[in-house]
């Protein structure tokens, strides 16, 4: 058993777009998560913080873009996506705060 402050870790916050909106459609929310976070711990994450039961969990990795900072070249960071499908009867309401 971990503690919230891990899971909080684990979760960082959730991802309110367009594609995340239509995903909500079919029992799914969207979460950024750690880049180290593998999907067993996501779902335990989201199960104890949330009270729900996940059905499944997918992650995608989204590659920071090269942009420019005043005039010099950088890069963002790499972000990691949880698409995580619920249970019916299942919900999370992403609009109030964590």
């Amino acid at each position: 058993m971990t503690t919230k402050a891990e899971l909080y870790d684990v979760i960082r916050k959730p991802i309110i777009t367009e594609k995340a909106t239509m995903a909500s459609e079919y029992n799914a929310v969207v979460f950024e998560v750690a880049m180290d976070a593998n999907k067993p711990m996501i779902k335990e994450a989201v199960e104890t913080l949330f009270n729900v039961k996940v059905k499944a969990v997918n992650t995608a990795v989204t590659k920071g873009k090269v942009k420019r900072f005043k005039g010099k070249l950088g890069t963002r960071k790499d972000v990691k996506k949880a698409y995580v499908t619920l249970e019916a009867g299942n919900t999370i309401d992403v609009s109030t705060g964590l």
